[in-house]
């Protein structure tokens, strides 16, 4: 994994919420919503150092380049959204550890990740989203302020491991995993969850979803979902 260190960012001590892409594009589609909202600004990349798969354009191949961006505002660093995730859990432990050491560099005291949660319930167009956290005291908070949690399960991937390392390094974090029947088919639904349940535990506006409500309307139409 090579990292580069483009400009030092204007924050103090900020939030994180880092996520990458999973079941539904869940992570992908909210980073690169606030990204695209609060107009945030690259500081540093990721950059994995051997592909994990070729393009076949129809009789020739591509390399595919996979990076992830650190990007800021004031009070906010965001890492992740893109495509893919590393596949082999060097590159993931890398970044994950990367993630870590970018929220102590800037004080940050707490970490937010988030990702799509598979489920067989009938959603009807009106996804939950469930919440862990790195503590037993903290999930209780969660309890009340009338947020569901998760049950007991595996959480897979960069959207679940890097909690395990933010509770290993003494940081705060909460996972939310929204709701989803299709993990194949974009989850527009479900990253408007994800947003409104954010904004309720950052007090922070993050942006009209207007936009990702008519993706839903476009996708539940083209796939009868």
């Amino acid at each position: 994994m090579e990292f580069t260190q483009i400009k030092e960012p204007n924050v103090e001590k900020p939030i994180i919420i880092a996520a990458m892409q999973d079941m539904g594009n869940v992570g992908s589609i909210v980073i690169n919503f606030i990204n695209q909202s609060l107009n945030t600004t690259t500081f540093r990349t990721a950059k994995s150092q051997f592909p994990t798969y070729v393009i076949d354009n129809g009789g020739y191949v591509d390399i595919p380049t996979e990076s992830w961006d650190y990007k800021s505002t004031s009070d906010l660093i965001l890492f992740g959204g893109g495509s893919g995730q590393p596949q082999n859990n060097q590159e993931l432990n890398l970044l994950c550890q990367d993630v870590i050491d970018i929220s102590k560099k800037y004080s940050a005291k707490f970490i937010y990740t988030l990702g799509g949660f598979h489920t067989n319930r009938p959603l009807e167009k009106n996804p939950k989203t469930f919440v862990t956290t790195t503590s037993k005291d903290l999930t209780k908070q969660m309890h009340e302020m009338g947020l569901e949690v998760t049950q007991k399960s595996f959480i897979t991937g960069f959207n679940g491991l890097i909690l395990g390392f933010a509770k290993l390094n003494g940081i705060q974090g909460i996972g939310m995993y929204g709701e989803l029947n299709e993990p194949k088919i974009p989850q527009y639904r479900a990253a408007i969850s994800i947003i409104k349940t954010l904004e309720k535990l950052t007090y922070r506006n993050l942006g009209n979803t207007a936009k990702l409500e008519m993706l839903a309307q476009e996708v539940e139409k083209n796939f009868g979902t």
